[in-house]
């Protein structure tokens, strides 16, 4: 049967230890009075939901899916309706907001540890209240007072849950066709209608109310993106008293059945000239929009940290104790009639691959955690500036490296099991499914490289990632008089030199040909991938170096997972450069007459 305990030792060493969030919260006025007692009861009581609450339910769901009444009424698996029953009482849904509108007001940074324990134990599950963070990011960044009054207090509770309705049949990068219309009305509300589909947790039987955030065209639009304008149409229209009155005209059409996350309804939304509200100024939908993308961006990175944490433990588990032939250089377990598969040096190099994309992509997503509390809560505004930066550079990464390294992990996990890994009873083929979607929703990866680089980097001249690059000076400078930490600044280093060599190649190609740009995306993303994680393994080696003597083996494991990373797992940059050094001829050049 799958397990999953939370991580908890290697989330307070991320926290405490690394990012020292204790002394960094307390610069920021909001933030000031939380202590790391506060934030390890907050893990420890989340870990102990995840754990007891969410994680059983993940088989079920997979196993029950969700179930299409008619009429528009959608039901989920046993047991989802009582966790989240228990979710919203517990106050979880508001962990991270602004007490203004019944908040608890901690951190970014500790509520996205929270969000990778709910991914681990249950990530169909955890889908339904995901987006409503994204939604009250959006409110309160543009809605208006009155708009922030009505929604705000219902999606921070949990009591009411949001969508994002962007996808159209024949649209879904391309935003620019999108055909839904929104009809001004005598009242100062729009008549919403067209058909959105491959929307998450469009309906279903978990909260009272649903909001939607939906991207429409007004009649008098201009074409493409710069004519979309975003409306809040609620699955019920609010009585004006803090509840819900008359069912509006959206309803649910269809379910989709897919390859994983069966737990979560993914729905067909039908708007027939639906009630809804402009969110921020008419033609400038994706402005707002855009700060609701970027949270699930995000948050897709912490589902595939959250599966691949899951699926490292569970192969750990088997490895340890599946008994499976002698070690080549002799038998490890005298005492039994085989020794357990970990003595391997092949099944080694899956968990290990597993264990360093993990603890890095939770040190990376912690440290961006950290950002984004700056970014909106420093005083100094150029602070603000730097991190707002180095979140915008960085997301890509975080939803496009993570999300293709969580899918690797998943996969060795099954290997690691043989035919037990791809029977349902151990949990990991559902694991794969699920972590599947996640390279593909919110941005395919391909669309997060080429938000990285065209936009991101070559955009700006490679102003944002020069500032990435101080903050890599500036660790590998800190332990410059260390000769035992060369071993990790001196690749670190020198990807970051080649990074800045690599990138001006590319914006000069691209000067002359803008398909260099496209042929390059995906390599050059994994290599600044690479580049974060390389950062962040050197990062944890510093810190555990120097407590080696402390005698705890914790320590030491951190060590030797870095050392495994940069020998085994880093040198993947040198081939990726060569492909980006290719060139766009190699792809191009074939016609298609001939594919």
């Amino acid at each position: 049967m799958p397990r999953y305990i939370p991580p908890l030792r290697d989330m307070k060493f991320v926290l405490h230890e690394m990012l020292e969030v204790e002394k960094h919260l307390a610069k920021l006025p909001q933030h000031a009075d939380i202590d790391a007692a506060t934030i390890d009861s907050v893990l420890e009581e989340g870990g102990r939901f995840c754990a007891e609450v969410l994680f059983p339910l993940n088989q079920v769901g997979d196993r029950e899916g969700c179930t299409y009444h008619g009429d528009g009424v959608v039901t989920t698996p046993t047991g989802f309706k009582d966790a989240y029953r228990q979710f919203v009482e517990a106050g979880w849904p508001s962990l991270g907001a602004d007490p203004e509108y019944g908040g608890q007001g901690l951190p970014h940074v500790v509520h996205s540890a929270f969000m990778e324990m709910m991914n681990s134990a249950n990530q169909a599950w955890s889908m339904y209240p995901g987006l409503s963070h994204g939604a009250y990011n959006a409110l309160k960044a543009f809605g208006t007072p009155e708009q922030k009054s009505v929604y705000l207090p219902k999606l921070v509770s949990g009591h009411w849950t949001g969508t994002m309705c962007l996808t159209e049949a024949h649209c879904g990068t391309d935003l620019g066709l999108l055909r839904t219309r929104a009809e001004p009305q005598s009242d100062g509300s729009y008549a919403i209608t067209g058909t959105k589909i491959f929307i998450s947790a469009g309906e279903h039987d978990l909260a009272e109310n649903i909001v939607h955030l939906v991207l429409a065209r007004l009649p008098d639009a201009p074409a493409g993106t710069k004519g979309i304008s975003l409306f809040i149409v609620p699955k019920f229209l609010p009585d004006g008293h803090g509840g819900i009155g008359a069912r509006n005209r959206v309803k649910c059409g269809s379910i989709e059945h897919k390859m994983g996350i069966h737990g979560n309804a993914t729905c067909v939304m039908n708007f027939d000239q639906a009630k809804g509200w402009m969110v921020g100024a008419p033609n400038k939908g994706l402005n707002a929009m855009f700060v609701m993308m970027n949270s699930a961006r995000l948050g897709v990175g912490m589902q595939s940290l959250g599966l691949a944490e899951f699926a490292y433990q569970n192969s750990l588990a088997y490895a340890k104790e599946r008994l499976q032939s002698r070690s080549l250089s002799g038998p490890k377990y005298k005492d039994k009639p085989a020794d357990p598969i970990i003595v391997h040096p092949d099944v080694r190099r899956m968990l290990l691959t597993q264990k360093a994309y993990v603890e890095a992509a939770r040190a990376f997503t912690y440290w961006a955690g950290l950002a984004i509390d700056r970014e909106h809560k420093h005083p100094d505004e150029a602070v603000r500036k730097d991190n707002a930066d180095l979140v915008a550079l960085l997301t890509p990464v975080v939803k496009g490296f993570i999300t293709d390294n969580g899918y690797e992990s998943t996969t060795l996990a099954m290997q690691v099991l043989g035919g037990h890994g791809y029977i349902t009873e151990h949990g990991l083929e559902q694991c794969v499914r699920d972590a599947r979607i996640n390279m593909i929703y919110e941005g395919t990866n391909t669309i997060q490289a080429l938000d990285l680089l065209g936009r991101k980097v070559l955009g700006d001249m490679g102003a944002k990632l020069m500032k990435f690059g101080k903050v890599i000076q500036d660790l590998v400078k800190s332990h410059a008089g260390d000769p035992a930490m060369k071993e990790f600044t001196d690749p670190l280093a020198a990807l970051a030199t080649e990074v800045q060599a690599l990138t001006a190649e590319i914006g000069q190609k691209a000067m002359k040909n803008p398909d260099e740009v496209g042929a390059a995306a995906v390599p050059y993303l994994r290599i600044i991938g690479h580049l974060v994680f390389s950062f962040a393994w050197c990062y944890a080696a510093g810190v555990a170096m120097k407590k080696l003597d402390s005698g705890d083996p914790f320590y030491k494991a951190k060590i030797t997972t870095a050392r495994f990373y940069f020998a085994k797992l880093y040198p993947e940059t040198a081939g990726l450069i060569r492909q980006v050094r290719a060139g766009a001829a190699p792809l191009m050049e074939l016609e298609e007459a001939l594919f």
